[in-house]
């Protein structure tokens, strides 16, 4: 391996020990509200709604849900991980080093990601276990949730970033990201909302992940495939050039 690759590599896995030290706050509390939010809408309402565009409803529900553990956790590991970082003086050392900026936003960023892509994996296995998941279309599937986790892991460096306190996160994931999700059609279809409310769920971005991710899964989509993944590439790799140029300059950073 070259100085690069190792350089890398090292903190990369140090993103990685980071949330799997406490496991069970970083794993076992999303995978298990997760689990929660299949018992109750699968149990309860599932036994009253059914059907939703011909899918069982349950089935209906559980990809908006792996995409929301996915994108959660990346974003949540990589803002905590970089403002905890600026407080201790910690990025300031990795700035100086001989780490370039580049190396040290894709390791934040992987760590981020393979946190989603755990919690994920693990709704998944469960979710076929439990009500026999399907996955309709494979090569969208994929693609799609490595941009997803990869869009998040990168939101949450931005925010972590230009974060100054605790509160800057908690107050972007609470009031900011959970509606985003929960509005974008996690739990229903935007076609059975009343107007102005369908048009308006339009406007959400996240409303496409879920119908990309839903349409891997299961086989339906409200939106086009083929745009919406070409969107969500160019927002991702925006979002990781802006990330770059502030790692660059050491924003709101270095001392």
């Amino acid at each position: 391996m070259s100085p690069g690759q190792i350089r890398f590599a090292t903190l990369w896995r140090r993103e990685v020990n980071r949330f799997m030290k406490i496991k069970k706050q970083t794993l076992g509390a999303p995978l298990l509200e997760t689990f929660l939010y299949i018992m109750v809408f699968g149990a309860a309402l599932g036994s009253r709604i059914k059907h939703l565009h011909g899918i069982d409803y349950i089935l209906f529900v559980i990809p908006g849900l792996i995409m929301m553990a996915f994108s959660t956790n990346a974003f949540a590991n990589n803002s905590s991980s970089i403002l905890q970082q600026k407080f201790q003086g910690a990025i300031q050392d990795q700035l100086s080093s001989p780490a370039s900026p580049g190396e040290l936003l894709l390791a934040f960023s992987l760590g981020g990601f393979m946190r989603g892509l755990a919690v994920a994996t693990l709704t998944f296995v469960v979710s076929v276990v439990l009500v026999g998941l399907p996955v309709e279309h494979v090569l969208v599937l994929v693609p799609s949730l490595f941009l997803v986790g990869f869009f998040f892991a990168q939101l949450g460096v931005l925010i972590g970033v230009r974060a100054e306190q605790f509160d800057d996160v908690a107050f972007a994931q609470t009031f900011v990201l959970q509606p985003l999700i929960f509005l974008g059609g996690v739990f229903y279809s935007a076609a059975l909302l009343p107007q102005p409310f369908e048009t308006l769920t339009r406007f959400d971005p996240i409303f496409y992940m879920i119908n990309l991710v839903r349409y891997g899964f299961v086989g339906f989509t409200e939106v086009s495939v083929g745009l919406s993944l070409l969107a969500l590439t160019g927002a991702t790799l925006a979002l990781f050039l802006v990330n770059l140029r502030l790692f660059s300059r050491g924003y709101k950073l270095r001392a």
